[in-house]
């Protein structure tokens, strides 16, 4: 018999999503000053097993993120009063919760400032809707993965199980996409990670030219381990290679 790609795609989905979220559905918030838009999106992400809610203001928007359990933001950078980066630096002070940032413009630049205010993921409109539920799923899948509950290493605490790192116990804040590099980089302490393998850990941005998320990524997560690249102890440089996590294990 034979089954289109479309179905056979769908199918995958809601499977992989079922499965993932046995316990309850994700909840998803959608910000968009396009109502028509975020109308469809709603319908669409319900059909494929989200609960879904929508603010076509930014400020409606962060009291919804408030009031209720919101698993991933999909978050648009042309808003009315404040843009989607203003947005995203106001939820960045109090949440780590996974943002999708949309844009009509598909400038790098603005990639770049979406990563270095802490989202996780862009993609550029107009958009295939299927394309955003396969990222939602990749990084609630990834948000939800974990391996040992928690691993230590010298002061550093990687803990798995709240997706969280800690410094002598204080949280180092960090975002979904470094806890992800984190993760995979202490999965195997002195393996060499290269950008390719690292960037689709991150879920594959579609640019050969943004392999610089990477770069822009670890950066980030040195700073808020207080890792100093020249003299490291936990992220080592291999020029030419990749990156490797060189922390001795508490556990050893």
């Amino acid at each position: 018999m034979f089954i289109s790609y479309r179905l056979l795609s769908r199918t995958i989905l809601l499977l992989q999503i079922g499965a993932m979220t046995a316990a309850r559905k994700p909840h998803i918030l959608v910000i968009d000053d396009d109502e028509k838009l975020t109308r469809l999106l709603v319908r669409y992400l319900d059909d494929y097993g989200f609960t879904t809610s929508a603010a076509n203001h930014p400020r409606e928007g962060l009291t919804v993120l408030k009031k209720k359990d919101i698993d991933l933001v999909v978050l648009d950078i042309m808003l009315p009063e404040m843009d989607g980066f203003e947005v995203c630096k106001v939820i960045r002070k109090t949440s780590q919760v996974p943002i999708i940032m949309l844009t009509a413009r598909g400038d790098i630049t603005d990639r770049v400032v979406g990563l270095e205010l802490g989202s996780d993921d862009y993609l550029s409109k107009p958009f295939e809707p299927r394309e955003l539920v396969a990222r939602i799923g990749s990084i609630l899948r990834r948000a939800k993965a974990t391996m040992k509950p928690s691993q230590v290493f010298g002061s550093l605490k990687v803990d798995h199980k709240r997706r969280r790192a800690e410094i002598a116990g204080n949280d180092t804040g960090l975002t979904t996409g470094e806890f992800t590099v984190l993760s995979l980089l202490v999965s195997e302490p002195g393996r060499v990670y290269n950008r390719d393998e690292i960037l689709q850990s991150l879920s594959g941005i579609d640019s050969d030219a943004f392999n610089r998320t990477v770069d822009i990524t670890v950066s980030r997560l040195r700073q808020k381990l207080g890792d100093d690249p020249k003299n490291p102890q936990f992220i080592r440089t291999i020029w030419g290679a990749g990156y490797a996590f060189i922390g001795e294990s508490n556990d050893d």
